[in-house]
């Protein structure tokens, strides 16, 4: 609005000194160059101005360069750190604040993908920025998990600085991607009225997040909405579904060219031979993991890891 008001007010100047009885001699030629430049950079100006309300417009996730192929290893070390580096994987998820910048750096040296865990459904008492999220944010305890409660991701809002600066962190470390863990609250006793609606919604800002950041993300174990999320993630992965009876739920992501990482753990199988016939029938990566999560893996279509 200000750009035509001040458009309307050069256009009565030139009337004005080209009005017939008036004489001012040279202005009228200067008028009209004036005029001429002021349509120029009024066009400039419509061109480059950004709208005043630029976070309503549509946002257009950036499609980040890597994304793991679905023959991909995957190796998941949140324990006994450093990450054993011996460990034939292409890539390893590693936990984004306990793990060092040496590690990162002597990962890519190794030639692996390196995607960095980060808790996006809950809160873990331990982190160095807990005391920056919300107290009406943070609900029920997450069963088996001491010391870690559930988000309220209807408002995420609330707690979307402190995500973003992991994002930050994750970029400025120079991980490839974002192992989000926690993706199903609205699945959960978590103490709040959760809709699948909601959930949509905050997984997909995660998605934007990432993707604006140039790292590709993961869905982990939202299953029931891997057709609806499938379009905004680079890769899903799974835990226990052999256990539940679930695999199937993310064929979407293999259909759709995109892996599928199958985590199983040894506290409910005796050896990976027991799930990797229906998860290599998938086209599923497979792995065989302790619970804790330690360098110690197992893979379907590979000797086990020493």
């Amino acid at each position: 609005m200000r750009n035509l008001q001040t458009l309307a007010a050069i256009l009565k100047i030139d009337r004005f000194l080209t009005k017939p009885g008036r004489h001012f001699g040279g202005l009228k030629a200067f008028s009209s160059a004036i005029l001429l430049l002021s349509f120029i950079f009024y066009s400039i100006g419509c061109v480059q101005s950004p709208p005043a309300d630029s976070s309503a417009r549509p946002f257009t996730p950036e499609i980040n360069s890597w994304q793991p192929r679905p023959n991909d290893r995957l190796q998941i070390q949140y324990a006994d750190y450093p990450p054993d580096l011996s460990v034939d994987a292409d890539v390893y998820s590693v936990d984004l604040f306990e793990t060092s910048q040496e590690s990162i750096d002597q990962l890519h040296a190794a030639g692996k993908k390196v995607i960095c865990y980060l808790n996006t459904g809950s809160w873990e008492e331990y982190r160095p920025d807990a005391g920056d999220f919300p107290t009406k944010v943070v609900g029920n305890d997450y069963e088996g998990w001491p010391g870690e409660k559930w988000l309220d991701i209807r408002h995420y809002a609330d707690f979307a600085l402190v995500m973003e600066k992991r994002f930050d962190l994750a970029m400025e470390k120079g991980c490839d991607g974002i192992d989000a863990d926690n993706m199903q609250n609205f699945n959960e006793d978590t103490g709040f009225n959760i809709s699948a609606a909601d959930q949509l919604a905050y997984n997909r800002w995660l998605s934007q997040q990432a993707h604006q950041r140039g790292l590709a993300i993961g869905l982990k174990n939202d299953l029931e909405q891997a057709a609806e999320l499938v379009e905004a993630f680079d890769w899903a992965l799974i835990e226990d579904c052999q256990v539940y009876g679930w695999c199937s739920d993310m064929l979407p992501f293999t259909q759709t060219g995109k892996a599928v990482f199958q985590v199983e753990y040894s506290d409910n199988w005796a050896s990976p031979e027991q799930f990797c016939g229906e998860a290599l029938t998938h086209g599923y990566s497979a792995l065989f993991k302790n619970r804790e999560l330690d360098a110690w893996v197992s893979y379907c279509d590979l000797p086990e890891s020493e």
